[in-house]
């Protein structure tokens, strides 16, 4: 028995479908480090249009990559569709320089046994400038004052108005007790710029000689981690924040599926961070979305949490 045409149902790949496959297609055949940022589909009956958006590495030939981006992103959505493709677009959306590598760091001096030298410490040269300047002009007032004494003329006026005035406050008094709170908070102040090493919003890194100091700016480990992230297949969007102890990844999923996605962000953030060649390798923690065509997030799954060696 012979079933006629029209009851035998249809087959339709929607749009979104084509997209993904056209994306992940596209992402085959990228350079290293290249990533791809969006894409489009529209379908008319047996045929498809797809539009990609990629990221190439610098230095690289635009056309010839884009070319075989364009073949590559054709013939499989044509294989895996069914629907012939007469025409495929690919824009270069932007381009991304990869970090140099970084040498290993040699052995230290005996009693420096990781090679990281003695810590970097913040000049603070405000805070040293304007303790200078106050107790130089202090230091200067007062001597042009005893030395007028000594040579026979009056004390100066604001000199007898401050003894004045410690004789008739007692330490009782709120004004004594307020300006004691406030040198205080002052001297506070000072040891902790003396005694802290500051510099916070840098990573140490780990020293390639004795006698070098080296580190590293948690904004450009940031940037370098995002550009990585970026590099990835399916990862479309990505946020980092570094911190001393760790660092965050927020990443966006247009294609493919989250945990794959996820476990080759980790892989490629875990060997990024070492060749960062810092001291103190971050923990990495990992966190992906899907990224839905319009901008929208559907589901979060957290990576696992790496933990930096010292």
């Amino acid at each position: 028995m012979t079933v006629p045409a029209a009851g035998r149902g249809t087959t339709t790949v929607a749009p979104r479908a084509v997209r993904r496959i056209a994306e992940r297609a596209a992402a085959e055949a990228l350079p290293d480090g290249g990533s791809v940022i969006r894409g489009s589909a529209a379908v008319r009956g047996a045929s498809a249009r797809i539009a990609v958006g990629v990221r190439l590495p610098y230095p690289v030939r635009a056309d010839e990559a884009a070319q075989r981006i364009r073949e590559r992103a054709e013939t499989r959505t044509a294989a895996l569709t069914g629907l012939s493709v007469p025409r495929a677009e690919v824009r270069v959306d932007a381009l991304s320089v990869a970090a140099p590598p970084v040498p290993e760091a040699e052995p230290g001096p005996p009693g420096d046994k990781d090679g990281s030298g003695p810590r970097i410490r913040a000049q603070r040269r405000v805070p040293a400038a304007v303790l200078a300047v106050v107790g130089a002009v202090a230091c200067g007032l007062l001597l042009v004052d005893v030395i007028a004494v000594r040579f026979g003329g009056a004390p100066a006026g604001w000199r007898t108005a401050v003894v004045d005035w410690a004789a008739a406050h007692g330490p009782a008094d709120t004004a004594v007790r307020l300006a004691g709170v406030g040198a205080a908070l002052v001297g506070a102040w000072l040891l902790g710029c003396a005694l802290l090493p500051g510099l916070r919003r840098r990573l140490r890194m780990a020293a390639p000689a004795p006698e070098v100091r080296a580190a590293l700016d948690r904004t450009a480990a940031a940037r370098i981690l995002r550009e990585r992230a970026l590099g990835v297949p399916g990862v479309v969007r990505a946020r980092v924040s570094v911190r001393r102890r760790r660092a965050r990844v927020r990443a966006g999923v247009g294609y493919g599926r989250p945990e794959e996605v996820r476990a080759e962000v980790v892989r490629v953030l875990g060997a990024s961070l070492l060749e960062l060649g810092l001291h103190r390798t971050p923990a990495l923690r990992v966190r992906v979305r899907r990224v839905d065509r319009d901008g929208a997030e559907d589901g979060t799954q957290d990576g696992p949490r790496n933990s930096g060696a010292a």
